[in-house]
């Protein structure tokens, strides 16, 4: 089965390989010169000889080891989907699909539908004695026939207990016992640069071996709302999907998902969901037969510095509140648009992609403190935890400004205008140029507020960007979506 595949505009990047070795230096190698004209020094004369160290050379880790004890916990997972229906073209003469003959016989040759199972293949790894198996959901979704391949070459019919496509995460189960069982390592303590090893069914190659190094921790991709991935440099290609990512101890750290590509085939560039989400995952699907996960019902950002400066932080840190839903329980506890959240129950938030993980694992109904940055000032704010929806990141992707120093040109809106937008104030923008513009300001877009205070006339407007200072943080909505901007006022 294909992971899933970011497509990106990304140059390819070359593989070097590496060899670590040294270089060994004689100490009668001379210049013939020097050589001829050094005297011999007489045999009682002769220095004791001093051993000479030999310049440490690094070894290549070694994975036969790993290999060898985990390789039998790795399954191949072969998927029927569902049949679709395609032409038959069965009765038609043998012709090149490029003959003109070919066309005429297609169009008017009736030609009855017939059911066309696909198929896919995937990997997984168990991890219960029993037969429970943890693979991608995108491995398994929409399959009428599940079959999981031992590397004994027993195979068995699974049935698919659960499936959760928020986190990419399925639990299967087949009718064995006394199976081997892979190690997993939920302490969340991987490190950027370590060694690591997936194994796998690449291209139905089953039980491939590939190993890299980890490239980055806790990266937030465009499709998702809150798996903070662990990006890797190992080979992972179609057929890889669900199968694991092993520590040199042999754990299981995560498993492998996506990849980034333009090519839809390995670029150097792969994700894979840390096991800590995968358990909690596999447990409330074992136990409930879905996922129920927290909600606080805010939109939030990133903090970069010029954010940070607008807001007096002092460094870009936490999750910026950019629109709280209405009724929601971030709402109902007092938070506010504009707050930046710096912890979560005493946990920090270095960037916006720790807060939806931490909300999502919380229990509905349960308290949270959030502390907080309002107004220059720190709060605490407690929070009753929702139930379902996750925390979204949103992606800094509008900016504004106007003319004049801000470099727009702005209107009130009329009353059918904040109707429709569900909005009791605000100017709309007209003409973004200057610094509106380099920031990503459009015509059409709303601004709400400018360093936290709203905005109800564009006369008001003029006199805040007249008074800021070098940044300010405009509060923007375009269509449906809100988000705080940062500006270089220069």
């Amino acid at each position: 089965m294909k992971p899933k595949i970011l497509v990106a505009s990304l140059i390819a990047a070359g593989v070097i390989a590496a060899g670590a070795g040294y270089e060994k230096y004689d100490s009668s190698v001379f210049s013939p010169a020097l050589a001829a004209s050094a005297p011999a020094m007489p045999a009682s004369a002769q220095p004791a000889a001093v051993p000479i160290a030999k310049p440490a050379v690094a070894a290549l880790p070694d994975f036969t080891g790993i290999v060898a004890q985990n390789g039998a916990a790795v399954v191949n997972i072969s998927v029927t989907n569902k049949a679709e229906k395609v032409a038959d073209f069965s009765g038609m003469p043998n012709l090149d699909p490029n003959d003109p003959f070919f066309q005429f016989f297609r169009q008017f040759k009736m030609q009855p539908q017939r059911q066309m199972p696909t198929h896919g293949v995937g990997s997984g790894f168990i991890v219960s004695a029993d037969g429970i198996i943890l693979t991608n959901a995108h491995v398994v979704d929409g399959a009428s026939n599940v079959t999981v391949k031992l590397t004994d070459k027993r195979e068995f019919e699974a049935k698919v207990v659960g499936v959760d496509k928020a986190s990419d995460i399925a639990v299967l189960k087949i009718k064995a016992g006394n199976l081997p069982v892979l190690k997993l390592d939920p302490a969340d303590d991987v490190k950027v640069g370590e060694w690591v090893v997936a194994i796998g069914s690449p291209f139905g190659f089953e039980n491939s071996v590939t190993s890299g190094i980890v490239s980055a921790k806790s990266r937030t991709l465009p499709d998702e709302s809150y798996v903070p991935f662990i990006q890797t440099d190992v080979a992972v290609n179609p057929g890889n999907s669900g199968g694991p990512l092993l520590n040199m101890k042999g754990e299981v750290i995560g498993i492998n998902s996506q990849i980034y590509s333009r090519s839809g085939g390995y670029q150097g560039i792969s994700f894979a969901i840390p096991i800590d989400v995968a358990l909690h995952v596999k447990d409330e699907l074992l136990q409930h037969g879905h996922v129920t996960r927290g909600r606080l019902g805010v939109t939030i950002q990133n903090v970069n510095q010029a954010l940070a400066d607008s807001f007096g932080l002092q460094k870009p840190a936490g999750a910026l509140v950019s629109s709280v839903e209405k009724d929601s329980p971030a709402a109902k506890a007092g938070l506010m648009t504009g707050d930046v959240i710096l912890r979560y129950n005493g946990k920090d938030i270095a960037s916006s992609s720790d807060l939806p993980m931490l909300v999502s694992n919380a229990a509905p109904g349960s308290t949270a403190r959030l502390d907080v940055m309002r107004d220059g000032k720190s709060r605490s704010v407690d929070v009753t935890v929702g139930e379902n929806k996750n925390a979204k990141v949103a992606a800094a992707d509008v900016a504004d400004q106007g003319h004049g120093r801000l470099g727009v040109a702005v209107r009130p809106l009329n009353r059918d205008e904040q109707k429709e937008a569900g909005v009791s104030g605000g100017v709309i923008v007209d003409n973004a140029t200057g610094p509106a513009a380099n920031a990503g300001i459009q015509p059409g877009d709303m601004i709400l507020s400018l360093n936290g205070t709203p905005i109800k006339s564009p006369e008001q407007l003029k006199e805040l960007v007249a008074k800021a200072g070098k940044h300010v943080a405009l509060l923007v909505q375009r269509d449906a979506a809100k988000m705080f901007v940062p500006v270089d006022l220069g």
